[in-house]
């Protein structure tokens, strides 16, 4: 039962991260037009450390749910 409880956990953690990505990442190119290859590798890594606490925040509030109020 244990063990079905953290593989659901781990499941959660996992769709919202891929989501958060999936989201943040052509944001980009909704605002601007082209977007060239010298802004390509700038702008990703940006976005990747942007995104870090956002994941962290959702790990953490899905483990810890009493940590939201």
């Amino acid at each position: 039962m244990a063990n079905n409880k953290k593989k659901k956990r781990r499941n959660i953690i996992i769709l919202m991260a891929s989501i958060w990505f999936v989201v943040t990442l052509p944001l980009p190119w909704m605002v601007t037009g082209d977007v060239g290859q010298d802004q390509l590798s700038t702008l990703l890594p940006i976005i990747g450390f942007i995104s870090i606490p956002f994941v962290v925040l959702g790990i953490v509030w899905t483990l810890k749910p009493e940590l939201t109020t």
